[in-house]
């Protein structure tokens, strides 16, 4: 069997946040467009294509993927942390007017902020500077619809005059290994890309999704990473230890008392790879015939859970607090982090597709319908 290295734990006391929840309705044009696009399925007595509204019980093992993506546009998105949405499909958007729309978002905002409803970012005087572009290569099936990169650039405030304009807020949508199904049912007028990261000033964020919901009558919502979600996360992770060392292995658990207690329990690296080699090996001897599974096969959630209560188990021995009274709200490695506010940084690029796979399989199951 294997042993673990006694890891950091540190426990912190946080007072009671009250937790407001606001349902906000879907417009009447959203709703008309977004029927109309399911509408020719439910004519032919088929179903909408969202499945079971269920994350997956199997996905792939990570793998390393060749880096087909442009290296610039690559570090533009690696090592930040975004703010996740989940974001209905776009009517009418074209891959094609990409420069259409840096100009039509840039007037957008620079109306509002006439009017004085966009408020300076960042200490900017001068006028706002859009620029959407294509990533290419960041796509993993014919279905998948191309990702999409917007930067704005603006002046800082003590800039000379031929400083160059700086970027103060990036954002990107996404389909990687999108639904087929829900996707092919989808009209020729619609282009999915349900994920959406955001970093930069909040009200940028908000400018952009307003100009998004009026030129493609769409919907944005917040998008949580959910406690079984982060436990994908953990699982697949350490799954790539022995290609690219993840360091660590740190969660930060919430027990409900009063006040609310929250744990950080971080593991050594080779210990929790021990832990799930153990996990995979019991797996391949329970499978039929003993046989072994094959190198860069598929997970289960058996295994997940597996791993994860190991984990809870060696805490309990050391500190008779049992984590499944609790919830999982951070997950973090070398290869990235994820919170369950919706936050996430993903710090190598060679398990990016791993990564923004499941988080595209949460914001399907999250729209909608």
């Amino acid at each position: 069997m294997f042993k673990f290295v006694s890891g950091f734990v540190r426990v912190v006391r946080t007072p009671l946040n009250s937790v407001v929840v606001q349902r906000r309705s879907k417009s009447k044009s959203y709703r008309q467009s977004y029927r109309s696009c399911l509408g020719a399925a439910s004519r032919l007595g088929l179903t909408p294509a969202l499945t079971a509204r269920r994350l997956n019980t199997s996905r792939r093992a990570p793998k390393s993927h060749n880096d087909k993506v442009n290296p610039e546009q690559l570090a533009l998105l690696l090592k930040t942390e975004w703010k996740l949405s989940y974001v209905t499909p776009l009517y009418q958007f074209r891959h094609t007017q990409l420069k259409s729309y840096s100009r039509q978002l840039s007037a957008f905002i620079a109306a509002e902020k006439q009017q004085g409803l966009a408020v300076d970012a960042e200490g900017s005087q001068s006028s706002f500077r859009v620029s959407f572009s294509v990533v290419q290569g960041m796509t993993e099936t014919a279905d998948d619809a191309e990702t999409v990169l917007i930067q704005i650039y603006s002046k800082p405030m003590f800039a000379k005059q031929d400083d160059p304009q700086k970027s103060v807020w990036s954002g990107w949508l996404t389909c990687i290994n999108g639904n087929p199904d829900y996707l092919r049912s989808l009209s020729k007028d619609f282009i999915c890309l349900p994920l959406f990261g955001s970093s930069g000033p909040e009200v940028l964020t908000t400018l952009v999704k307003s100009w998004f919901q009026q030129m493609f009558d769409c919907c944005f919502g917040p998008l949580e990473i959910s406690h079984t979600s982060l436990q994908w996360l953990m699982a697949l992770w350490a799954n790539c230890h022995t290609e690219s060392n993840i360091q660590h292995l740190r969660m930060i658990w919430t027990l409900p008392v009063m006040p609310p207690l929250q744990i950080t329990y971080t593991v050594d690296a080779q210990d929790a790879w021990e832990l799930w080699s153990s996990v995979r090996k019991d797996s391949e001897e329970e499978s039929e015939g003993g046989e072994e599974v094959e190198e860069g096969g598929s997970i289960d959630l058996k295994e997940v859970m597996r791993f994860v209560q190991g984990l809870k188990n060696h805490f309990y021995r050391h500190f008779r607090l049992d984590l499944s009274a609790g919830s999982l709200q951070q997950v973090s490695t070398a290869l990235g982090s994820a919170k369950y506010s919706g936050r996430i940084k993903i710090s190598n690029s060679r398990y990016m597709i791993t990564t923004l796979t499941l988080l595209t399989e949460c914001a399907l199951l999250k729209m909608p319908i």
